[in-house]
């Protein structure tokens, strides 16, 4: 059977004993999706690139660790976020701001829909567009919770910040971005 026909337990076996065809293959599988998680964090074309090789690699260096209580897919981009965060923290001045210094109002409003924005007329890429010119605390959080589906203790963990100041700055990323597709 061609590498191409096989299934992706039968590739992961393939991997584990080093054959890189069958690596060849999970990548051509998977580089496209794992490409847009990267750039949706990074924010570069090149950089993206690089985070997602990389984090191929360390995910081939670490197939022996996948235990499939999970999906491969969910794995990988697990080791991808993380790639892409660590390297957007390195090479950014990626500050998030100490709310335990500051008195904020939070009103929880999940009434994130205004009337006055007609989400119908609406294109994905403008919502996208939009996000990638928020502020880089509500990009990266807002990309976490709607586009990666994590929670907010998960966003939290990974960002390693509290949980209070995940919840007031995915409010706030919010708030933001409503406002900012009302003036589109």
């Amino acid at each position: 059977m061609s590498i191409t026909n096989q299934n992706i337990e039968e590739l992961i076996a393939l991997c584990k004993e080093n054959n890189q065809k069958a690596q060849f293959e999970i990548y051509n599988r998977y580089s496209k999706a794992m490409y847009n998680v990267a750039y949706r964090i990074v924010k570069d074309e090149h950089f993206a690139q690089d985070v997602m090789q990389e984090g191929f690699l360390k995910a081939f260096t670490k197939i022996n660790d996948y235990k499939q209580e999970v999906a491969f897919g969910a794995w990988l981009k697990k080791i991808i976020i993380n790639y892409s965060i660590d390297f957007y923290k390195k090479n950014n001045a990626f500050q998030v701001e100490d709310l335990s210094k500051t008195l904020y109002k939070i009103e929880e409003n999940d009434d994130f829909y205004s009337e006055s924005i007609d989400f119908n007329t609406l294109k994905v890429k403008q919502i996208l567009d939009t996000i990638l010119a928020l502020k880089d605390s509500y990009r990266m959080v807002l990309t976490l919770f709607y586009i990666e589906g994590y929670d907010q203790e998960e966003i939290s963990e990974i960002l390693n910040i509290s949980y209070q100041n995940c919840r007031t700055t995915l409010s706030r990323a919010k708030e933001s971005l409503r406002k900012k597709l009302e003036e589109i």
